[in-house]
């Protein structure tokens, strides 16, 4: 068993449910402080809510760029045990396959880049620049005291990122298939219709909220907001929860609350987003309340030396070249990208993620330890 499986199967046994790190991230600061990182544990948020983040970092002995690998060791829960082949802390082998909550999302690419910056800082001990890792147990959780804080920290004290690995789970078919360099942003909204409550047989001694808002939701819902560009997909609006009524059959509502959400280029601001929102919603006279809350503003990283580097790992060690894409969900990404110039995501096959049984090829994990090892190389060495 390699180096690499032996501290997956590890990493799998600790109930990190976020945002528990339950001993994860101090299984990564134990191998690394021997070899000469620097290891810092910030803890963050209410004492009912703590989020650990580790950023360890090794510095060179020749000028040259700061490389971090990023992720998250917590993960999602696991919903009803019964519904599982075996234990979801249990590491378990079938047929190829590491099967355990996180395998895949994302303690496969917690092992492969702590053992890869290992191996990285072995051989060539006095190298270029600084590499680091940054761990946080807040990824899957409200992103509120994790990867956010750690990189408002580093700012504080100047330190200097030039690139950066985050190991989401980016490929699709196969390894390497797919690296992300950039991700969308998320604009989330909460319109409450105000109407006037009354009974079914009597609508003029009543206003429906729900009738008012038809309209204005058809046009919300064929509305072309742009045309995207080369590196994103055109911005999409979509109704996430929309709750009305008494729940009596013959009661007019008084109030619709509907929860909507924008996945936005970088051709959108949220500033125009809402202000076309708002002039639609008051076009239609409507009397409303609207709630904004930005998850996060859309990031790129435009083909340079971190890409290349990378996929020319991948290529060495899987046979394929890899596609850039910015398709998917947020990440962490996002804060880090606030002050490194390169950001992209890579990691193993994400087809099980979040789901019961999420599994990991078994054959992957060291090619994917490897591609991360070959690239600190070709940065640093």
């Amino acid at each position: 068993m390699s180096d690499t499986l032996r501290l997956l199967e590890a990493l799998i046994a600790r109930r990190s449910v976020t945002p528990d790190d339950a001993g994860c991230q101090s299984l990564v600061a134990d191998r690394l402080a021997p070899l000469g990182f620097t290891c810092e544990t910030l803890m963050r948020g209410p004492e009912d809510f703590r989020v650990a983040n580790l950023w360890a970092i090794h510095r060179g002995s020749r000028p040259g760029p700061t490389v971090v690998m990023a992720g998250h060791t917590d993960v999602v829960p696991t919903g009803p045990l019964t519904a599982w082949t075996s234990d979801p802390f249990v590491p378990s082998h079938r047929e190829g396959r590491l099967y355990g909550r996180g395998a895949a999302d994302m303690k496969t690419s917690i092992a492969a880049m702590t053992v890869a910056a290992e191996e990285f800082v072995r051989a060539h001990p006095e190298h270029r620049g600084a590499v680091a890792v940054l761990f946080t147990s807040d990824e899957e959780g409200p992103s509120l005291d994790g990867t956010v804080r750690v990189v408002e920290a580093l700012a504080e004290r100047g330190e200097r990122l030039d690139c950066c690995i985050v190991g989401e789970p980016t490929s699709v078919d196969r390894l390497g298939d797919m690296i992300k360099n950039g991700r969308r942003g998320s604009l989330s909204g909460r319109l409450t219709v105000q109407g006037v409550q009354g009974h079914v047989a009597y609508p003029q001694l009543a206003r429906n909220p729900i009738h008012q808002l038809a309209p204005a939701l058809a046009e919300l819902a064929v509305t072309v907001w742009d045309a995207g560009n080369e590196h994103f997909p055109p911005t999409t609006w979509q109704v996430s929860n929309i709750h009305g009524g008494t729940g009596a059959l013959n009661v007019i509502p008084g109030e619709v609350v509907v929860d909507f959400n924008f996945r936005f280029s970088t051709e959108s601001t949220p500033e125009a987003l809402k202000a076309r929102v708002d002039a639609l919603l008051q076009r239609h006279g409507l009397q409303y309340q609207l709630a904004w809350t930005l998850g996060g503003s859309p990031f790129l990283t435009r083909p340079g030396s971190l890409s290349e580097a990378l996929g020319a790992a991948i290529e060495a060690e899987c046979g394929i070249r890899p596609e850039l894409s910015t398709t998917g969900g947020t990440s962490d990404g996002r804060f880090i990208a606030r002050i490194c110039e390169q950001v992209v995501e890579f990691g193993p096959i994400n087809a099980s993620i979040h789901k019961v049984d999420e599994h990991v090829a078994v054959a992957d994990v060291e090619p994917l330890k490897n591609i991360y090892r070959r690239t600190l190389e070709s940065l640093l060495a």
